[in-house]
């Protein structure tokens, strides 16, 4: 794909849009992490997202995503060394599991996107570091999204946060724009150099992810053509919010109407706990 040509600006009333979308796209996710419980499938869970998006009459843009073969499902639920793209089928959560699901919703045209990662019941201390090194660092990134800031201004602190904590980052899977589309312009790695790369405008949507692994930032997919594992089956984790570009600063679109999403920790985080340098 030709990121740099396929950049499109919102208006406001645009932005407005694609934060209903995103509304919608939170409490989803909110119904799925409510689903997660020892002894749950992955197919449970993408049915409870499934049941909010048929309430709004609303769809995924993931299922029959073209691909290897059509996308069978409307979110992706991973887990463990699952990092991104994982089917939902008859996998059962076990204590101590972490599991990442990932959504988008489709509302009056404008595409919503958003993840989580969680623990299943008592999860390590080290699992929990990941978690909230990884969603540290979406907001971290966030932060960073002001207009006259770069593309790797936001991918620069992704990388950072995550290697300060002893983390990696992929290199081979990357936040995007969106809007109309699932995939727009400009692409995001989660890593990069400050102040090179694109300009941030006013009205630029863009969904970032920071995707964080604990071995090494190797990657492999499965048999089944979708699913994307850590390549030595270390932990995993994974966070996304659509954020829009606005002459106020960073709007978080994928956040429920009091604020607050399925994260861990959400907007809320005490990010002095985490290490950024």
């Amino acid at each position: 794909m030709a990121w740099f040509r396929n950049i499109n600006i919102k208006t406001e009333h645009e932005i407005e849009i694609m934060r209903s979308a995103g509304q919608i796209n939170a409490e989803a996710l909110q119904a799925a992490h409510d689903a997660v419980c020892v002894g749950a499938t992955t197919a449970d869970i993408n049915a409870a997202a499934e049941e909010v998006l048929k309430k709004y009459g609303v769809y995924s843009p993931f299922k029959n995503y073209p691909g290897p073969y059509p996308y069978p499902s409307s979110t992706t639920v991973s887990v463990n060394e699952e990092l991104v793209h994982g089917i939902p089928g008859k996998r059962k959560l076990r204590e101590g599991d972490i599991v990442s699901v990932d959504c988008g919703a489709v509302y009056e045209g404008f595409v919503a996107d958003s993840a989580f990662s969680t623990g299943v019941g008592e999860i390590s201390p080290d699992a929990r570091r990941l978690l909230e090194v990884t969603e540290a660092s979406l907001y971290k990134a966030i932060e960073k999204m002001i207009v006259g800031n770069h593309i790797g201004d936001v991918s620069a602190v992704v990388e950072k946060v995550a290697e300060a904590n002893g983390f990696y980052v992929t290199h081979e899977y990357t936040g995007h724009g969106v809007g109309r589309d699932m995939h727009e312009g400009p692409q995001v790695p989660n890593y990069g150099i400050p102040g090179q790369g694109m300009l941030l405008r006013k009205g630029m949507t863009i969904a970032v992810e920071p995707m964080v692994l604990v071995g090494t930032r190797a990657t492999r997919v499965l048999k089944d053509q979708w699913t994307v594992t850590s390549a030595d089956r270390s932990l995993t984790a994974h966070f996304e919010h659509t954020i829009a570009v606005t002459n106020n600063g960073p709007l978080i679109l994928t956040l429920l109407e009091n604020g607050k999403g399925p994260g861990q920790i959400g907007p809320g985080l005490k990010l002095d706990r985490i290490r950024d340098n």
